[in-house]
């Protein structure tokens, strides 16, 4: 990679780190919400949903201002939109002021995927490695995210522990504005190519001019990718939801193993073996990326998501029973879920690039991640309710028709229409 190049990837990947440990620390600070508050679990689930649900819709309006007023600018808007949303709710006394501190996080962080993953693709030339170290800097803050808050608050009190998570923004921006990159480094090589992005960006934003640019965009190539996006999101949230409690049905107590809490606190009877196991699934995750981004640079990326999906279908069908055997092998099962999943996203994500024209990338992954997002998280209610009725046998047999239908679909892709 060359200069601008590393600059690009440092800046998305310290940003991308950012969003994913502000977005896993609200479970943590839920059960705290709960014991401090008069408020039930319905009425701050709703609250949190709030929240979550405008990160992923406000994706693609995302997806529209990075087109046109550029993806650093916005992504500097989002890191400082997130930090003053954590620290006004340092301030809340109430779940009123949660709920509109959350719903600004929502709204400051839906906006990063689809500027993040539109700079990668248009200003780096080898974008299935950027893509490879983008997703392994977020999934250090999927998985540390909650391990920092949970260690954190051993020491503070949690008003100041969200005031602390403010920092990491303040430097990230700090950062942003002492480097310099150019966005449109990797396709300002065609003066027509250019001069359409120009274009884009001076064109005014208008009811008309997203219809006929989203028109343009769905070509059947790029809606076959959004269908794999789909099967990667329900999967991906049916899978991870109610894992750790899955993983509590055949763990032993984690105090037969380690023991990082004081006994008999509340931290130290909610950090069960099974957050220890989905932690380090989530770590193994880094590799996945690090390896279908570097796949996708060698091969056809749509190659790789029929290999990685077909994967994703015996493992899952395959968990329960490894999992009934012993430690060793529920241990080995997770590590290939946590390498497999992961490997999905740069697939996909370079996939989505192959299928859009440059002057609509960020369009197309406010889309990617409207969908993934936003359709993808009523894979969590499915998977609760198929635990509730069929068990977790049948769980995980039916989430394996997700990347069964993937495989068919990026073949199709991969064979017709690339």
């Amino acid at each position: 990679m060359n200069d601008n190049s590393r600059s690009i990837v440092l800046f998305t990947g310290i940003s991308h780190a950012i969003v994913h440990t502000y977005e896993l620390s609200i479970p943590i600070l839920v059960a705290i919400w709960l014991a401090e508050f008069p408020v039930t679990t319905a009425t701050l689930g709703i609250v949190v949903s709030i929240g979550y649900g405008l990160f992923g819709v406000g994706a693609l309006p995302g997806g529209v201002l990075a087109d046109r007023l550029g993806s650093r600018r916005l992504i500097m808007g989002c890191l400082a939109g997130m930090g003053l949303s954590f620290f006004l709710l340092s301030f809340a006394q109430g779940v009123i002021t949660i709920a509109i501190a959350l719903a600004a996080w929502g709204i400051a962080a839906s906006v990063y995927h689809p500027s993040g993953l539109s700079l990668l693709s248009k200003g780096i030339d080898n974008r299935g490695s950027a893509f490879a170290y983008h997703g392994m800097a977020g999934n250090i803050g999927i998985a540390l995210g909650p391990l920092l808050t949970a260690l954190l608050l051993l020491t503070f009190d949690w008003r100041i522990v969200t005031r602390l998570l403010v920092f990491p923004t303040i430097l990230a921006i700090v950062y942003a504005l002492t480097t310099e990159f150019n966005e449109a480094a990797a396709v300002t090589a065609s003066d027509d190519t250019a001069k359409d992005d120009q274009s884009k960006e001076d064109a005014p934003m208008s009811l008309s001019v997203f219809l006929t640019d989203s028109r343009s965009l769905f070509t059947i190539g790029f809606t076959l990718a959004m269908a794999i996006v789909m099967m990667n999101g329900l999967f991906y949230r049916g899978m991870l939801t109610f894992l750790p409690d899955v993983l509590d049905q055949f763990l032993p107590p984690v105090s037969n193993y380690i023991q990082l809490f004081e006994p008999g606190t509340p931290l130290a009877e909610e950090f069960t073996l099974s957050s220890y196991v989905y932690v380090g699934l989530l770590m193994v995750g880094i590799s996945g990326q690090y390896a279908g981004g570097k796949v996708s640079d060698r091969i056809s990326p749509t190659t790789g998501l029929v290999a990685v999906f077909a994967s994703l279908v015996i493992v899952s069908i395959s968990f329960v029973p490894a999992a009934r055997v012993g430690l060793l092998p529920l241990i080995t099962v997770c590590a290939l879920l946590g390498f497999f999943l992961f490997a999905l996203q740069p697939l996909y994500q370079a996939t989505i690039a192959n299928h859009s024209p440059p002057d609509d990338r960020g369009l197309s992954y406010g889309y990617t991640y409207l969908i993934s997002f936003g359709i993808g998280a009523s894979g969590a209610a499915l998977s609760g309710y198929l635990l509730t009725t069929i068990g977790v046998d049948g769980t995980f047999l039916s989430l394996a028709l997700f990347p069964g239908v993937g495989v068919l679909v990026a073949y199709t892709l991969k064979n017709k229409y690339t």
